[in-house]
């Protein structure tokens, strides 16, 4: 998989016009610091709204949420910071805000716990209720970052509160920062850090030469280029009425090259008894993806739910659990070894425990180590949901992190609230791990979601949880039971329009026999033609575009030789 360019910086900077008046809005900062410092870093924005946000003024600006005691501190490298101690409740910390209705709000700060580690949820409460913008695992004797967001549909005051279980532990917040944007700010940040990436992540210069059979160059050649499968993958779930229905086939095959099966390589279905093994129908989907050319994410070999396993595990002894398992992981995944480019290893790790109840704490540690040894080449994935698009939670980004620096990514969607989205998506990256988003399923606002995903610079793939049944589907129907697009199906297109070349490209070779292009990164053949006939072999030429590395980018070169007959 290619790997980010870093060199790319995603500053965003943007003119907005008002009645004649020109003015700059704030550029959003993606950054996100997952280290624990010695000294927190300043804070995003100058503050944004936030009063006295580098706390250099004593409490101003800064009121007691619920029964804490707040003050006002000082360590031994002059640094400045509140500190809430004395706290009945989980939620009793600080302080206080007006937040303007349509407004996304971004937030951050940099926490300090008095002892151990503990949990910490920034929320915001109104009167409509209490909202999640972030979460952080921090420490003792060190500052760890919180990011977050949240989306205010009215005009109310909001209390921010800092809430961790343990009462006993005294709360230290410094460098706050809380930034309002405009859904016209948004959008432009969203449109120009997709043209960036476009330029540094999604796409890369093509230098095509074309020359004779004695090397010499073909001059006004037409050099036509058509992408066989695109670099971003924006894929799709799939389950076996494809097999059997043309006009499903015909339907999905042209837009989607990458798919998930449904069901159909789960435990409970695989093995529904002990012994009595069923691949058939994941068997003979794999064969229709392979014959398309459509790349299968593995889902899944363990699903840590204990609703969700096979009807006879639950009454099997520790050590048979582990002699079961064991067959399991080797079993499906030297079956399907080399045929796909993801597993889900344990799903939902995050939420349920059922194998870490029954072998033990390090049960998925173990099940990810075998997959490594046994495929090598197949991407592992911690794979849970409620991770970047519902605020708080068991599967929030800090516990996502935490989770896979243990098993050393990826989304499951329902709600949207894009500054938590973007945020999250800011904390995530910064494991430099690959994120896909396996299972998106929207309800609203899909084409605005799908755009936001696209646009972050760590998103390295999208599968969309909606394959066509008689019935219907959940929440993302892309077809009618006639197979013609539904709102959410032109959406789907309208973006794989955008993200890739959907029509063949065309050029024309100059005095030297060279054609230069960018283009988006994926699988090509591109075929050359000349006013002088050509001999019908040698004039077409496969390759594959990639990230480049910032040194070497632009010097992507394929030579295409065509004999001319005489």
């Amino acid at each position: 998989m290619a790997k980010l360019l870093t060199s790319c910086l995603f500053t965003i900077v943007f003119l907005a016009l008002d009645f004649g008046h020109q003015a700059y809005a704030v550029p959003y900062d993606y950054r996100f610091n997952p280290k624990c410092l010695a000294k927190p870093e300043e804070a995003h924005y100058g503050r944004g709204i936030v009063v006295n946000p580098e706390l250099n003024l004593g409490l101003k600006g800064w009121t007691i949420f619920g029964d804490a005691k707040v003050e006002h501190k000082k360590s031994e490298d002059g640094n400045k910071y509140i500190v809430a101690s004395s706290r009945s409740r989980t939620l009793d910390s600080f302080t206080k805000f007006n937040l303007e209705k349509d407004k996304l709000y971004v937030f951050s700060a940099w926490l300090r716990v008095s002892q151990g580690n503990a949990h910490i949820a920034a929320k915001f409460k109104t009167k409509n209720g209490d909202e999640t913008a972030g979460w952080v695992m921090a420490k003792k004797g060190c500052w760890s970052m919180v990011k977050g967001g949240i989306f205010v549909n009215s005009s109310v005051p909001a209390q921010l509160y800092l809430e961790t279980e343990d009462t006993s532990i005294h709360i230290m917040a410094d460098s706050i920062s809380l930034q309002p944007f405009t859904h016209e700010e948004w959008k432009s940040h969203q449109d120009q850090s997709i043209e960036k990436i476009k330029a540094c992540i999604r796409k890369s210069k093509v230098k095509f030469q074309a020359v004779d059979q004695h090397g010499r160059a073909l001059v006004n050649a037409a050099i036509t280029i058509k992408q066989n499968l695109p670099g971003f993958p924006l894929g799709c779930k799939m389950n076996p009425l494809v097999l059997d229905d043309a006009a499903y086939q015909k339907w999905f095959t042209p837009r989607f090259k990458y798919m998930v099966f449904e069901n159909e390589l789960k435990w409970y279905i695989n093995e529904p008894s002990r012994g009595k093994k069923d691949y058939g129908p994941a068997d003979a989907m794999l064969r229709f993806a392979q014959a398309n050319n459509i790349h299968v994410r593995g889902h899944n070999i363990f699903w840590n739910n204990p609703k969700l396993q096979p009807n006879w595990v639950g009454e099997v002894l520790t050590d048979d659990l582990r002699i079961v398992t064991d067959h399991r992981i080797h079993y499906v995944m030297s079956k399907y070894r080399g045929h796909m480019i993801h597993w889900d290893v344990v799903n939902e790790n995050l939420h349920y425990s059922f194998f870490e109840g029954k072998l033990g704490a390090n049960a998925s540690t173990t099940f990810y180590k075998k997959t490594n040894q046994i495929d090598g080449n197949t991407i592992p994935f911690l794979n849970d949901f409620d991770t970047i698009e519902k605020s708080g939670g068991l599967a929030s980004p800090a516990k996502y992190l935490e989770k896979s620096v243990k098993l050393e990514k990826k989304g499951h969607f329902t709600v949207p609230n894009l500054p938590y989205i973007r945020a999250s998506l800011d904390q995530l990256s910064s494991a430099n791990l690959p994120i896909w988003l396996t299972e998106l399923d929207v309800d609203s606002r899909p084409y605005q979601i799908l755009r936001e995903l696209h646009a972050h610079a760590g998103v390295q793939g999208i599968m969309i949880w909606g394959a066509w049944t008689p019935t219907g589907c959940y929440r993302m129907c892309l077809t009618d039971n006639h197979f013609r697009n539904l709102p959410t199906g032109d959406v789907v297109d309208k973006l794989l329009s955008e993200w890739g070349h959907a029509a063949r490209l065309k050029g024309t070779t100059d005095s030297n026999g060279h054609f230069e292009t960018s283009l988006f990164h994926g699988e090509y053949q591109a075929r050359v033609g000349h006013p002088s006939p050509l001999k019908s072999t040698n004039n077409l030429k496969r390759f594959n575009v990639i990230s480049m590395p910032e040194v070497d980018r632009g010097k992507i070169h394929v030579k295409i030789q065509a004999g001319i007959n005489k």
